[in-house]
């Protein structure tokens, strides 16, 4: 590989223009293709076959009413006031535009829901009255019949009696015709009260009918009774809008229609904010931030390489590599669903190694020159030694990135291979156009003061000492314990997606959710859907009876504030009900909810066994933390494995790649005790911006461990191979680790400070879903680069001293030598690493370039 790269280098340096324009054109196909190709980026977070998905297909399936997304736009008067008349018309009105736009199923207008739900509560009073009053009637018309039955069986007694003296007297005869008369009178009253018996029967009966109806409904009303659309004092309310699909299918353009229109919305006195589920959209990428973090970079690279051209080849390898990756990515987007965060990622690794690579080939190139070394050949030495590292090094990056797709998780696998490709056109850049710049700014490369003393190598001094076993000791104790403490929030980390508190505090998100909170309580931000399948078809009154049966044991369960059915699907089988929670969208108590309900599963009824399932933007966003919290620890063995494994073949060692493991863990670990502190305890929360501390970002663990272990990996490489070739030239095993440091040091800690500050830069980004991200990474290279790799690993390899580098001898034959340094490379070329050849060399240094290339002579 050294010696392809070493050609490669060669070529790019003779051929330089060549290069160049083969770039150009890259970035031109893959602006082409960008433009013709691109498709829509959505803002949604979803993960297939997870529990609420499975709900959510069957409700599509079975209760189409029932399904697709929905969003709040949340209205509040600027006067703190109840509505006025024309107030509510000028609600209506919009909503009412809303509901002719494509794809919106309806609107929910609050002040005529709310007035029906008023409506149904005061029906439910009269009804009641209504019924007390016909019990009543229907008491004093039995109290009638009773009476009238008694009169009658006297009346009946005093015939019978009569008749049987009659007949005793032998007189029945003459008293018999006045006998029937009688009989007939008693016999017509008795019909009469028979039939106003029945009368009454029915009658009860049939309140009977409605006394059940009517407690069924005040049962379901009673249940919905702290479900409001306007609030208590008038001045805010709530409107919704129905999709067609589901929230993570709904387009973005049709969301931002609805942005825009109530943004634009000239309600007098009245303020329209729209809440997040419909109005999180694509974040932007670039912004202050991220342009203070390259202008630190840049400062960065012109204090190592002390000229403004040194600087800027690095930036402008970063630019190149990062239009090519960024456009030829999302020319994909037609026809993969790229999601808004999916191409962050990869713009921040494409920028932070884009420079750092392109830094480490420089490095080299600039120390070959100023020991007199040939241009062409300095630049070739410098692909085929670091650039080989920079393979190397960016290969353990990439194969970290790509391992995301074992997640099993869509959105995180892509974006992981996207942030891949971003590393892998990074390297390219790095061993191709980089060397063609190098070439073209000849010696200028260097100071002046530099080209003066091209050759002299006398003030170059080499460690000879070891640093104190106690010193050693020290370091690796407090290095431990300052670790140990920064991650002890980790082990209260929680994990969920952005909601609308996330948000800027003056977006419309934030504003929509906080007046919700405030006015309507915290669970109306994150309302839940359940879903009950019955077990056969039910109607009417049966239906009734099950939905508030199955209501109440809804009702039943801690955190539930309220439970409104939403009705049945049109064969009788699906019912769903919306309950709102007492807690918000990202509290414990929610997600204590949504497990108690799916664990109520299945509900015993007089009808049978009930199968619930729960669904809503709260159940999606719970779902897709489980999942993803479930795949870290899979993906974190997968890459602390495959460390272990390239560490071995790299520096044929077994101690030091458990060190570095080690090493890494910690400083995940630090990074995860940093997240917890800052973005959901809210420490120094004025600093990063953190106004409403939540649940850390579902997806950020996995990033960070991808992340982090390839540029754990990058400094380990750069730091400890320089120990390893010392050791292999026979210096002491300690002394050879301060070599090691040494010649390391300065170029690592350049590169860190550079790729802190691209990340850092995200921190203020306006976007809730980058900022965690952002300090994630810039913490997790801070701790990593300085305090582990430059601190930890030196002072552990001390303390193993000559067993850091015992390796079994059946092992060390059967594993390739992969050369990282290139130093064979180094021995077919002994000018570049030979001070006193290069030193009486120098004058045919200068020749050389001359004859290369003349319009660059020293």
């Amino acid at each position: 590989m050294a010696g392809l790269l070493y050609r490669l280098g060669r070529f790019a340096a003779r051929r330089h223009w060549t290069v160049i324009i083969a770039w150009v054109v890259i970035i031109a196909l893959a602006g082409v293709g960008f433009s013709l190709f691109k498709g829509t980026v959505s803002s949604a977070i979803t993960i297939p076959g997870t529990a609420t998905s499975k709900v959510t297909d069957e409700l599509a399936a079975k209760f189409p009413k029932a399904s697709g997304g929905s969003g709040s736009i949340v209205f509040a008067t600027t006067s703190g006031k109840a509505f006025t008349a024309d107030q509510k018309t000028g609600v209506a009105d919009l909503l009412k535009k809303f509901d002719g736009y494509s794809g919106v199923k309806s609107t929910t207008n609050p002040f005529t829901t709310q007035d029906s739900l008023t409506k149904q509560r005061d029906q439910v009073t009269t009804g009641r009255d209504k019924i007390a009053t016909a019990k009543t009637q229907l008491a004093d018309s039995q109290k009638q019949i009773d009476t009238g039955t008694s009169q009658l069986q006297a009346a009946q007694k005093q015939v019978d009696a009569a008749k049987a003296q009659a007949t005793a007297a032998g007189q029945l005869a003459a008293v018999q015709a006045q006998l029937a008369q009688q009989q007939a009178q008693i016999d017509a009253q008795k019909k009469t009260l028979d039939a106003g018996q029945a009368k009454i029967d029915s009658g009860t009966k049939d309140l009977a009918t409605q006394t059940t109806k009517l407690n069924l409904g005040a049962d379901l009303l009673d249940l919905s009774k702290n479900i409001r659309f306007v609030s208590k004092d008038g001045s805010a309310a709530i409107g919704s809008v129905s999709f067609d699909k589901d929230s993570f299918s709904v387009p973005p353009t049709l969301k931002q229609k609805i942005v825009d229109a109530s943004d634009d919305a000239t309600i007098q006195g009245v303020k329209v904010e729209v809440s997040n589920d419909i109005a999180q959209g694509v974040p932007s990428i670039v912004g202050p931030g991220e342009v203070v973090g390259v202008i630190v970079a840049a400062i960065v690279l012109l204090v190592m390489l002390g000229t403004i051209i040194g600087a800027g080849l690095p930036l402008l390898g970063a630019i190149v590599g990062l239009g090519a990756s960024v456009l030829g990515a999302m020319a994909f987007s037609g026809i993969v669903q790229f999601n808004s965060v999916t191409t962050v990622l990869g713009i921040m690794l494409g920028l932070a190694v884009g420079i750092d690579y392109s830094l480490f080939i420089l490095n080299r190139h600039r120390s070959q020159l100023k020991q007199g070394v040939g241009l062409h050949e300095s630049i070739g030495l410098a692909n085929g030694t670091s650039g080989n590292a920079v393979v190397f090094a960016g290969a353990t990056v990439i194969v970290a990135l790509l391992a995301l797709n074992i997640t099993g998780i869509p959105f995180l696998g892509l974006m992981g291979t996207v942030g891949a490709v971003a590393v892998a056109v990074a390297i390219l850049v790095a061993i191709s156009f980089t060397p063609a710049m190098m070439s073209i700014v000849g010696m200028k490369i260097l100071r002046k003061k530099e080209r003066a003393a091209i050759g002299n190598t006398a003030s170059t001094r080499v460690p000879n000492k070891p640093m104190s076993t106690v010193r050693a000791i020290v370091t690796v104790v407090l290095g431990i314990a300052v670790l140990g403490t920064i991650a002890l929030p980790a082990m209260q980390m929680r994990l969920g997606l952005p909601d609308g508190s996330s948000e800027a505090t003056d977006s419309s998100q934030y504003q929509a959710f906080k007046t919700a909170e405030n006015k309507f309580g915290a669970g109306q931000n994150g309302p839940i859907l359940v879903v009950a399948d019955l077990t056969k078809k039910a109607t009417g009154d049966d239906l009734l009876r099950q939905e508030v049966a199955l209501g109440k044991k809804i009702a039943e369960q801690d955190h539930v504030s309220a439970v409104a059915p939403i009705g049945a699907s049109t064969d009788g089988t699906v019912v769903a009900f919306q309950v709102i929670p007492t807690g918000g969208p990202s509290s414990v108590s929610t997600e204590d909810l949504i497990h108690n309900l799916r664990d109520l599963s299945p509900v015993s009824t007089a009808d049978g066994k009930v199968t619930l399932g729960v669904a809503g933007n709260a159940s999606a966003q719970i779902d897709v933390s489980e999942k993803l919290a479930q795949a870290l620890p899979i993906y974190l063995v997968v890459v602390v494995g495959l460390s272990l494994i390239i560490l071995i073949i790299v520096f044929r060692s077994i101690l030091v790649p458990l060190t570095a493991t080690l090493g890494f863990v910690l400083s995940l670990l630090a990074a995860f005790g940093g997240l917890t502190a800052i973005f959901q305890f809210g420490w120094l929360s004025a600093i990063f911006g953190v106004h409403d501390p939540a649940p850390l970002l579902s997806f950020l663990p996995v990033i960070e461990v991808g992340v982090l272990f390839g540029l754990a990996m990058d400094y380990q490489l750069f730091l400890v191979s320089g120990m390893r070739e010392a050791f292999a030239h026979g210096a002491p095993a300690k002394i050879a680790v301060q070599r090691g440091l040494h010649a390391g040091r300065p170029v690592v800690t350049a590169a860190a400070i550079i790729m802190m500050s691209v990340f850092a830069g995200f921190i203020f980004s306006d976007s809730s879903t980058i900022r965690p991200i952002g300090f994630g990474l810039a913490f997790g290279v801070l701790v990593d680069a300085f305090v582990v790799r430059m601190l930890l690993i030196p002072a552990a390899m001390h303390l193993l001293g000559k067993t850091a580098w015992w390796f079994p001898k059946w092992l060390d034959r059967i594993l390739p030598d992969v050369d990282v340094e290139g130093a064979k490379l180094e021995r077919s070329h002994p000018v570049a690493g030979d001070p006193s050849a290069a030193k009486h060399g120098a004058h045919g240094a200068h020749v050389a370039t001359h004859h290369e290339h003349p319009a660059h002579s020293a």
